[in-house]
């Protein structure tokens, strides 16, 4: 069972997803009312609700995380992939916010340098957008490639990042 809640955050509508387990999804979109379609989509073997009040603070937490990086968010991650994905998750938790890694320089780190396109693909296949960081992976070169919730996105939680760490130093 997921229960959902859907909110307006600087990065448009999300959706946020809780199970049994914790946030099994964090996904911004374009439009509010496609979103819960695209849950059942990402979660087809399971029974998808909408919350009530009960996930009242989850959503709150979340929304402040989104909308102010460098926070932490202090919920517990319900992280649905394999083995490898998993491992690419972990890592890229561990990238500080305002840091930037290629994706040769992850799959590096992974023992793997080899699976610079496999760690792509496990970033393609994040469902918690932010709190798996997978927007602090860029090309080799220094571009932006490939985000899943588009690349406004990506460089907008780049840039936001950026400068709380600028406001930091």
């Amino acid at each position: 069972m997921i229960r959902y809640s859907i909110a307006q955050t600087s990065l448009g509508p999300v959706i946020v997803g809780m199970s049994p387990r914790g946030l099994c999804a964090i996904e911004p979109g374009d439009d509010e009312t496609t979103l819960p379609e695209r849950l059942k989509a990402d979660f087809p073997d399971t029974t998808i609700r909408e919350a009530g009040a009960e996930l009242a603070p989850v959503l709150e937490q979340v929304v402040r995380f989104l909308d102010q990086p460098g926070i932490d968010l202090d919920i517990p991650l319900d992280m649905q992939g394999s083995e490898f994905q998993l491992r690419v998750w972990q890592l890229l938790r561990a990238i500080p916010a305002g840091t930037t890694l290629s994706y040769t320089d992850l799959a590096e780190r992974l023992g793997s340098p080899g699976s610079a396109r496999a760690v792509a693909g496990a970033c393609a296949a994040n469902r918690l957008a932010v709190a798996i960081p997978c927007h602090r992976i860029i090309r080799r070169d220094g571009g932006l490639s490939g985000y899943r919730w588009g690349l406004e996105r990506k460089r907008a939680l780049l840039e936001r990042e950026a400068v709380q760490l600028a406001a930091t130093a």
